[in-house]
């Protein structure tokens, strides 16, 4: 199966999901987001990838309110961050002993040392990092990272974040339909 067809296989049913579900579209971007951006859940389940399908299906059927559902987007993310970050502030001590971060001992080590470097944009870059994006928020409370600033930097850098998702699976639909416009594919 070429990229195309899977891009079709996985398109398909969302954009059909999507358009007979119009009043869920936003609750569901923002519980995949929440979920892509919560410490744990991340580790184990690709939501982003979800996410940009979804773009290209809200892309594709130009009945979406796109302010909307990227705001979803961004909720979700910045919600996510929150909670892991409460997590490492009142859980500090035991983090490291929970699943998965036993099984991947490496990781609070490795997103402690990128939070030291960077500071607030440690939210910021960590975001865009998938390992990082489950371990930065939750080092960040642990670290007692003011959570003014925090949430500046979490706030901020989710709706960055879900307009690079939305905008990216919708130039994919766009390419696509170029492609097969072109090529007859």
């Amino acid at each position: 199966m070429g990229i195309e067809q899977y891009f079709e296989h996985l398109f398909e049913p969302i954009k059909a999901f999507a358009l007979a579900n119009k009043s869920w579209a936003p609750l569901i971007v923002m519980l995949l987001a929440f979920g892509e951006s919560l410490a744990f859940v991340s580790l184990v389940l690709p939501f982003w990838g979800i996410l940009v399908v979804i773009g290209a299906a809200f892309g594709s059927v130009g009945s979406f309110d796109f302010w909307l559902i990227l705001s979803s987007a961004a909720i979700g993310a910045a919600l996510g961050d929150w909670l892991s970050y409460w997590l490492g502030l009142h859980y500090h001590a035991q983090i490291a002993q929970m699943w998965p971060l036993k099984n991947y001992p490496e990781l609070l080590p490795k997103g402690e040392a990128f939070f030291k470097k960077w500071g607030a944009w440690a939210i910021v870059f960590g975001r865009f990092s998938g390992p990082m994006r489950a371990s930065v928020p939750i080092v960040a409370g642990a670290l007692r990272m003011p959570t003014g600033v925090f949430q500046i930097a979490n706030w901020s850098s989710a709706f960055v974040w879900a307009f690079a998702l939305m905008v990216l699976g919708d130039s994919m639909f766009k390419v696509f339909t170029l492609i097969k416009a072109k090529f007859g594919v």
